[in-house]
């Protein structure tokens, strides 16, 4: 009787204003729970996994993946009405915060506002890491005119203006000068308290992917952004990453780095994304920023190629296990390399005749998009192939959009 109590069917509620986490909710309903989705209104036509999800709920936009919150927690009061909600799910990192305003609210179990906040917010998060001892590059808030002063005067140029609770590098803004800085504060207006001021840290860019069960680091994987995020954001061009041999001196850094990370900030379950650089003039570490969900730009089928491991799914078993005190198990990864190279193209389905490869382990289907996903066991390989679809891809497919103009908050 108590084994049945605790393996019973479980009610979640996924949230998210963007098309994602088919892997998750359709791991959840294989393990027999009942999905729940609360999405945007614009991903109604999207393929969402609908054999998996019980019921759907659209919310609208108030601007690009924000909801009216008021209305969010209105809603959530009369669905709970009729129903009992065991654990809510944000899949994105734009619906982090609205996950924890629900869990506040309605006493659900599960990560609430304070700790999400070095999660999601940018100034919280370089907070928290230099109280915890965690190496940050140079910050301040923004809110006052002396504190910007003093920054600007012990910290030299060049810095950037960052949203707080942008997802990757969208929004940043990169200052020369003080003039510069003031004029790019005064422009901000009623949004300046949404920004933080940072050092610029020129180097290599990596992230951490990983998944934590019960306080415990279970799995991790390493990689090495070959195009900065922010790069790409700001130039356009093409989006490289790739994989590092586990027993490479910056495998054996970042794992050490991300655990006390994760550790400090409090994430107890879950996946996680979490980005370090390394200096390029000091060759000193620093912590950029995490978060908890899996990471984007199709970074998941990155770490299953190198490794086996489908962290959305893998995500689905940990909620699960914890929310039927069930045993969590991880299967042994693979030890392969992968490489990741994504771009926008001219066309609306690119032709990937040229691309083909024995290594090529994924063509990703997105309209005007070039997209590809490697597997190896030679890591000099991955890269070759990476150096040689980037050739391709400029020359024959890349489309690059203009920036946009203003960040936004």
């Amino acid at each position: 009787i108590i084994k049945f109590h605790y393996m019973k069917e479980k009610t979640i509620v996924c949230i998210s204003c963007y098309f994602k986490g088919y892997d998750f909710m359709d791991e959840m309903k294989q393990l027999g729970n009942k999905i729940i989705l609360i999405a945007s209104e614009n991903t109604k036509e999207k393929n969402w996994p609908w054999h998996a999800i019980d019921e759907v709920y659209y919310m609208s936009e108030v601007e690009p993946s924000v909801w009216n919150l008021e209305h969010l927690v209105q809603g959530f009061s009369y669905l709970m009405k009729s129903t009992k909600i065991d654990v809510v799910v944000a899949l994105d990192d734009y619906d982090v915060e609205k996950a924890a305003l629900i869990r506040e609210t309605f006493r659900i179990p599960g990560m609430g506002q304070t700790t999400q906040r070095y999660f999601r917010d940018k100034l919280a998060m370089r907070q928290m890491a230099k109280d915890s001892g965690i190496n940050v590059p140079e910050f301040s808030s923004i809110f006052n005119d002396e504190t910007v002063a003093e920054f600007v005067d012990d910290v030299a140029a060049p810095w950037v203006l960052k949203p707080r609770s942008e997802a990757s590098a969208t929004g940043i803004i990169k200052i020369k000068s003080k003039e510069e800085l003031h004029k790019a504060i005064d422009d901000l207006g009623e949004k300046r308290h949404h920004f933080l001021l940072e050092s610029f840290k020129p180097g290599d860019v990596f992230h951490v992917d990983s998944l934590v069960y019960n306080n415990d680091i279970v799995f991790v994987s390493a990689s090495q952004y070959l195009s900065p995020p922010m790069e790409v954001s700001h130039d356009g061009g093409i989006f490289r990453t790739k994989t590092l041999d586990k027993n490479s001196p910056e495998f054996k850094a970042l794992e050490q780095s991300n655990s006390i990370v994760l550790k400090s900030f409090g994430l107890k379950n879950g996946a996680t994304h979490t980005e370090f650089i390394r200096g390029k003039e000091s060759g000193k570490w620093y912590f950029l920023e995490t978060s908890s969900r899996v990471g984007g730009a199709h970074i998941p089928d990155l770490v299953e190629a190198a490794t086996g491991i489908n962290l959305w799914r893998e995500w689905a078993r940990i909620e699960n296990a914890w929310l039927k005190n069930a045993t969590y198990q991880l299967a042994k990864p693979k030890e392969l390399f992968a490489g990741l190279i994504i771009c926008l193209s001219k066309e609306k389905n690119p032709d990937f005749k040229e691309f083909e490869q024995p290594e090529v382990y994924k063509f990703l289907p997105m309209d005007y998009h070039v997209g590809l996903v490697y597997q190896s066991e030679d890591a000099n390989k991955i890269q070759e192939l990476l150096d040689d679809a980037a050739y391709k891809i400029n020359d024959h497919h890349l489309n690059i959009l203009p920036p946009k103009s203003k960040p936004t908050s």
